[in-house]
């Protein structure tokens, strides 16, 4: 394949189509798709890890973590991201995945809680990670970070503030500043979410309700931007304005349908976190009330309890 250059960035010499578009491709683009083949064989050895000491990790947490980083991988690690350089529609559909798609499947995995199990504990050098990801958790930037007065922003402004200010131009006209914006809509998801999946130790927690609510607030603006792009007359970035002439696509019309896959992308995860949360919801309420059955059974169980425990604790030290 061809390699053009626009604006300085290498772009596929042919038009896209199905079969070129997830074909791999690594080149200078490629910082955040060798991140996610790191993050999975870290991730994994963990797991094994794990398993060795006896300790099950629920199978779907690692199936999460594979889809997670597969689709960090496909939208960085493939011709889709030269394709994103070039074309509006390709780039949103980039943009999508990585804020919505990729942070839900990783915080689904609960990297967190499998880093605190599987990491050694105690003092010294060797409980030193450990102790500084708990740290790290319970710091004030943590939590500050982590306030919805900053995530639900922060989350808002990375589509009206990127793509309806010069920044995106700027950002697309270098290497590193388009590795930059796209690790961008990662963290942001990654931030947003993390409250309202709530699958790991959070520096914040929200109850339940607060994370509907949380969850339904970029909504409309998350649908008005797509429909306000999808209204434009004119060219919101300049970065799309001229495809190569032989593909015979029209930019504005590619923006129409970029505009489209905001709006149709907005409701997606919005379902899938309804789920999560609603699950998680009802099992803490079965939890409780299946904890007051076991109080009132347990007369003859406390001996039992103690012996559970003692052997928990052997667990933790081995």
């Amino acid at each position: 394949m061809e390699h053009g250059h626009h604006s300085g960035m290498w772009v596929p010499g042919e038009p896209p189509s199905w079969g070129r578009m997830f074909l791999p491709h690594l080149g200078p683009e490629s910082a955040l798709a060798v991140l996610s083949v790191l993050g999975l064989l870290i991730y994994l050895a963990a797991v094994v890890t794990l398993r060795r000491t006896g300790v099950r990790w629920p199978w779907w947490r690692t199936l999460a973590w594979i889809g997670g980083t597969g689709s960090l991988f496909a939208v960085t690690g493939t011709w889709l991201n030269g394709y994103s350089m070039v074309l509006f529609s390709v780039h949103m559909t980039q943009h999508m995945v990585l804020s919505l798609i990729t942070p839900l499947l990783l915080l689904l995995a609960a990297p967190v809680t499998l880093a605190l199990r599987t990491l050694p504990r105690g003092r010294g050098a060797a409980g030193a990670p450990r102790a500084l990801l708990l740290e790290a958790l319970h710091s004030r930037f943590a939590r500050f970070v982590s306030h919805p007065l900053f995530t639900v922003p922060l989350f808002i402004a990375s589509l009206y503030g990127v793509y309806f200010t010069p920044l995106f131009d700027a950002l697309m006209g270098n290497a590193i500043g388009h590795q930059v914006m796209l690790a961008h809509f990662v963290v942001t998801g990654l931030l947003f979410f993390g409250p309202i999946v709530a699958q790991d130790p959070w520096p914040r927690t929200l109850s339940h309700p607060g994370r509907m609510l949380e969850l339904f607030l970029p909504v409309p603006f998350h649908a008005f931007f797509g429909v306000a792009i999808m209204m434009a007359g004119s060219l919101v970035v300049d970065t799309f304005a001229d495809p190569p002439a032989e593909w015979g696509i029209d930019p504005i019309a590619d923006q129409g349908v970029a505009g489209g896959i905001v709006w149709a992308f907005g409701e997606l995860p919005t379902v899938l976190v309804l789920a999560v949360v609603f699950f998680s919801w009802a099992s803490s309420d079965g939890r409780r009330a299946k904890a007051l059955d076991r109080a009132a059974d347990r007369t003859g169980d406390a001996e039992l309890e103690a012996y559970n425990a003692r052997l928990r604790a052997m667990a933790d030290k081995g």
